[in-house]
């Protein structure tokens, strides 16, 4: 067979395959629409590791199907060769955070020696996996940490936010409250802060709980890590990232 012909079969082939893929994807979003119509706009759907299964992504959402849209699976897809959730790795991907478009000004900024690793937190006054946190993060070293203030646990999170954001040293303020429990004084009246703005962002972002990191490399890590914790993931996105 010549050249020219082993390329126009690989074309038809590869266009054939592109159109059955198509095909049956049109397949699953019909049956779906059709048999769950309160289920939201799916925005796209592709292929697994495993034959005959098929991820349905729905903002950030992951769930999966069959072939046909017959049934519906929710949960983890782990790949016990190399032990690795792949559904996590996932939505990992999908709910990653540009680290440099974050308001970095809107942040309060604590530093430990060369400051050269970052860490963005968005923490709550009244968490008390914030508080652990922070304990943990004094062991680390040669980071800068940028905190933004996000109250949503408790109805006066706003204002001790605001309080501590108003302080004269707003680090110190938060340190004290969050590892030594020495409360901030009131926010003077008229100051301004980020606090609503911070808000809206981690809203925009779909941070639901607190504390939530996001580490240079845009992974986004939601709880509490211990100092080991941290220091393995500040390695991991070391590389990856240019100094």
């Amino acid at each position: 067979m010549s050249m020219t012909m082993r390329r126009a079969v690989a074309t038809a082939f590869l266009s054939l395959a592109a159109a059955s893929s198509f095909a049956q994807e049109a397949t699953i979003r019909k049956n779906l629409a059709e048999r769950l119509p309160n289920v939201p706009k799916i925005d796209e759907i592709s292929k697994t590791p495993i034959e005959g299964i098929y991820e349905v992504r729905i903002g950030t959402d992951v769930v999966y199907t069959d072939a046909e849209g017959n049934y519906l699976i929710q949960g983890d897809i782990i790949d016990t060769r190399v032990r690795k959730n792949l559904t996590q790795e996932r939505i990992g991907k999908l709910t990653a955070i540009d680290f440099a478009s974050l308001p970095l000004k809107d942040a309060i900024v604590w530093k430990s020696g060369t400051g050269k690793r970052k860490i963005a937190v968005f923490a709550d006054p009244n968490c008390g996996y914030c508080k652990r946190f922070e304990r943990d993060l004094l062991d680390v070293k040669d980071v800068t940490v940028y905190t933004f203030l996000f109250p949503i646990l408790a109805p006066d999170s706003t204002t001790k936010s605001n309080a501590i954001w108003c302080a004269k040293d707003r680090t110190k303020a938060w340190q004290d409250w969050m590892i030594r429990g020495i409360a901030p004084a009131a926010a003077p009246a008229g100051c301004s802060t980020p606090v609503a703005r911070n808000t809206e962002l981690g809203r925009k972002h779909r941070i639901t709980g607190t504390p939530a990191l996001v580490f240079e490399d845009g992974t986004r890590i939601p709880g509490a890590l211990n100092t080991q914790q941290i220091e393995q993931h500040l390695a991991q996105v070391a590389g990856a990232v240019p100094r």
